[in-house]
């Protein structure tokens, strides 16, 4: 069987499973998505490596000034990461440019910024909270 227009044959598209496509995917992220979820994820890791050493010296007994701020520092953490992770993709993800040399930011870079960071300041403080935290008690 051939195309009509060319004189080599048809060969038949293998279809790909749906872990393949998604495997792909994860392979080929887009640059921009990969560096606003490494800006979150960066400033969630450092501010959850604090906060488990503050939870581990509060559950050992040390008597710090203020006493036990582990809700307000979760409140800090949250609001944190998610305006960091906003900020720093907003400089580091530019529009891009077209034909031109002009590098432009746009209200969007820090859409996505903040929309990589929700899932991720969730996700580590939970890894660090009830996995890692209990593991140094």
């Amino acid at each position: 069987m051939t195309t009509p227009g060319r004189g080599s044959p048809r060969t038949a598209v293998r279809r790909r499973s749906w872990a393949e496509v998604r495997w792909r995917q994860f392979r080929n992220a887009p640059r921009p998505v990969v560096r606003a979820v490494l800006a979150s994820l960066v400033v969630a890791v450092v501010l959850a490596t604090i906060y488990v050493i503050y939870d581990a010296a509060l559950r050992r007994g040390a008597d710090l000034p203020g006493g036990d701020l582990r809700v307000l520092f979760l409140a800090l953490y949250v609001l944190i990461v998610l305006v960091a992770g906003s900020v720093i993709t907003f400089l580091v993800v530019p529009q891009p440019s077209g034909a031109g040399t002009e590098r432009r930011r746009s209200p969007w870079s820090a859409a996505l910024g903040f929309f990589a960071a929700v899932p991720i300041a969730y996700l580590v403080m939970v890894v660090a909270s009830q996995i890692v935290a209990p593991l140094l008690a």
